[in-house]
């Protein structure tokens, strides 16, 4: 079976007003080496979230080199992503994990996965301009950045677990961001964690006791999911995540867009639907969600390289590594200190992603309505507003979502009707 994609040029060099395109590829040489560019972009983010989450990290590799080809599937190799592991999820995950243990966790992911994959189906209908309604940057961008600060806390406590090994971990995430320059500026969380990683081996705080009895080879950890109906409110706090996955998926599809000078809108439900099925699956066995990933994008833009072949090579050298028990017990080896540094930077980097979308957007801060939808919604994730209703609980993600919504829309909605719209708060 001829393979899809065909020789760009000579296959050996990119002209500087060139790219190779995602139905081109290079030398099967080069393809495989802009492949392990892409392992290596991804790799830092994904294995902190199980580290965070204690999922094991070699089942998380597997599912997301799985996702990856599934979503490549999907899309008919015409967008080219890795699916790496979500962020948004901490929050749920650890409340869940917290409640019910790991399997009430995976139940919370298979819904939201199941949920947004609906919501692919829909946009592939329907297209995307009601996202847009419901989701006006101004919403989208509150939901996006309360998902990253409500985990503040999180990070503080990881912090103050050896402080001085987190204060040198951030230390080196802030300056190698400046001080290296093209791809090695973007693997400032990399280079983190490895100036940490070596900082605690060197105060003895690193653990190799279970490195030596871990195969080479071998099947991942695979954890089933327990689903309750005592556990609703647990499920509830999952619901917030498909908003902020439907943002970051169509920012993908967008921002891949421009940087061909392509079209790809329609290509959005596929990429929703592929997302959600390849997080259900990850549920299913044990891994960590998944979402499509920036740090790809800045590779992609870096080289001029958007091959959909170097993507399959990423996701089978995921794979690889996945099948593999002692580089998951190796990565299990980081200790708290690193994560503290680690997460302070990562959390305050989601939640300035939201900000991002309110400058990008240009977001009028001095209408009342995006002044209040935005401040409502971040005091509510940042504070972890929580309210009982019966045996349900609902916190600080879930009030902080529906309030940006609500808030937004209501006022909105009231301003028209009043003639209202363009008052000033004194």
């Amino acid at each position: 079976m001829a393979l899809p994609w065909t020789l760009h040029g000579d296959g050996k060099t990119v002209g500087a007003d060139e790219i190779v395109l995602p139905e081109e590829r290079l030398t099967w040489g080069r393809t495989i080496g802009f492949g392990m560019q892409h392992v290596v972009a991804m790799f830092g983010a994904t294995f902190l979230v199980p580290l965070i989450t204690g999922f094991p990290p070699a089942t998380t590799l597997l599912f997301s080199g799985i996702g990856t080809l599934l979503f490549l599937l999907i899309t008919r190799n015409k967008l080219p992503s890795y699916l790496g592991s979500s962020f948004a999820f901490l929050a749920p995950i650890g409340a869940a994990t917290t409640t019910g243990g790991p399997g009430t966790a995976l139940a919370g992911m298979i819904i939201t996965g199941a949920i947004l994959a609906l919501v692919g189906v829909l946009v592939q209908v329907v297209g995307t301009r009601w996202i847009d309604i419901l989701m006006p940057p101004v919403v989208s961008g509150a939901i996006v950045a309360l998902i990253g600060f409500n985990l503040a806390p999180a990070a503080r406590d990881n912090f103050a677990l050896s402080p001085l090994i987190a204060t040198i971990t951030l230390l080196a995430i802030v300056l190698s961001a400046v001080v290296f320059k093209g791809f090695l500026g973007r693997l400032s969380i990399v280079i983190g964690v490895v100036v940490g990683y070596v900082a605690s081996v060197i105060a003895g705080e690193v653990d190799y006791s279970e490195v030596g009895d871990a195969a080479w080879i071998g099947l991942p950890q695979f954890t089933t999911p327990t689903f309750s109906g005592d556990q609703i409110g647990i499920y509830l706090m999952f619901l917030p995540v498909v908003l902020a996955l439907i943002a970051e998926n169509v920012g993908h599809v967008k921002g891949v867009g421009q940087l061909i000078r392509r079209d790809l809108d329609p290509l959005t439900g596929r990429a929703l639907f592929a997302d959600g099925i390849a997080t259900v699956l990850a549920g299913i066995g044990g891994g960590s969600p998944t979402t499509t990933y920036g740090e790809n994008i800045g590779v992609m833009a870096a080289t001029r390289v958007f091959s959909t072949a170097a993507y399959w090579v990423a996701g089978f050298t995921a794979i690889l590594l996945g099948l593999s028990p002692k580089i998951g017990a190796i990565i299990n080896t980081i200790p708290p200190g690193v994560l503290g540094g680690v997460t302070t930077a990562l959390y305050g980097l989601i939640g300035i992603i939201g900000v991002r979308i309110w400058v990008e957007n240009k977001v009028d801060f001095s209408r009342p309505a995006n002044q209040l939808t935005a401040g409502i919604a971040l005091i509510m994730g940042i504070a972890n507003f929580t309210i009982m209703a019966g045996d349900l609980s609902f916190s600080g993600i879930v009030l902080g979502t529906i309030a940006a919504i609500v808030v937004y829309h209501l006022m909105t909605g009231i301003a028209r009707l009043r003639g209202t719209e363009k008052q000033r708060l004194s």
